[in-house]
């Protein structure tokens, strides 16, 4: 089995969701102890974003198309995908989403048809640690502000992903108190995590 783990915050060892992502993949690895991981630091070692000189694929970015097709390859040999999604301003890292503009590939992780778009990476489990200063859940008075967790559900669903485990830690810029039970309230879920569910 392999795994690619990603994280995204640019907190360090302070930062929630890597503290998330971390147990969610040693969760699995007590199961899996030969499990193949990948790591991925985008906050240390960011992916750059698209220009329009990647599209145009010329001489001198042959080094950037190289590292898009690693990126996409380590995600499509990948049989679960552990992310830690920071949560800044409203929504994702521009860090995490230049990682995603490398795997969301037409022809690789998804195609259009006569009947729409068709996924192609419906072989994967994904499993999100999102962290959020403020509350943001249904019902709370913020939620529709919430473009982090719901566009990362909308993109693995574009591409075909349908095993999709989401564990969520918010409040934690509210008070000490609040980050003490968001981070609790979140390791529930992560220590309940099936190691042997898998993708159909």
């Amino acid at each position: 089995m392999k795994l690619l783990h990603i994280d995204s915050s640019i907190l360090g060892e302070r930062s929630v969701s890597r503290t998330l992502s971390k147990a969610a993949v040693q969760k699995l690895q007590d199961f899996h102890p030969m499990m193949d991981v990948t790591y991925r630091d985008l906050a240390t070692d960011p992916v750059p974003h698209l220009t329009a000189a990647h599209l145009a694929a010329g001489p001198d970015v042959l080094g950037d198309i190289a590292l898009g097709e690693t990126i996409l390859n380590e995600f499509l040999s990948a049989d679960v995908i552990v992310i830690g999604v920071a949560f800044y301003n409203l929504t994702i890292p521009s860090q995490l989403k230049a990682w995603i503009d490398r795997i969301v590939i037409a022809g690789k992780t998804f195609r259009y048809t006569e009947n729409g778009a068709e996924g192609l990476a419906g072989n994967k489990r994904v499993i999100l640690a999102v962290a959020r200063g403020g509350i943001y859940r249904q019902g709370a008075s913020l939620a529709a502000s919430e473009h982090a967790e719901a566009y990362l559900r909308s993109l693995f669903a574009f591409i075909g992903v349908t095993c999709l485990d989401v564990v969520v830690a918010e409040g934690l810029a509210i008070s000490d108190a609040h980050r003490e039970c968001g981070r609790a309230t979140a390791f529930q879920p992560i220590s309940a995590l099936d190691p042997f569910h898998a993708a159909g």
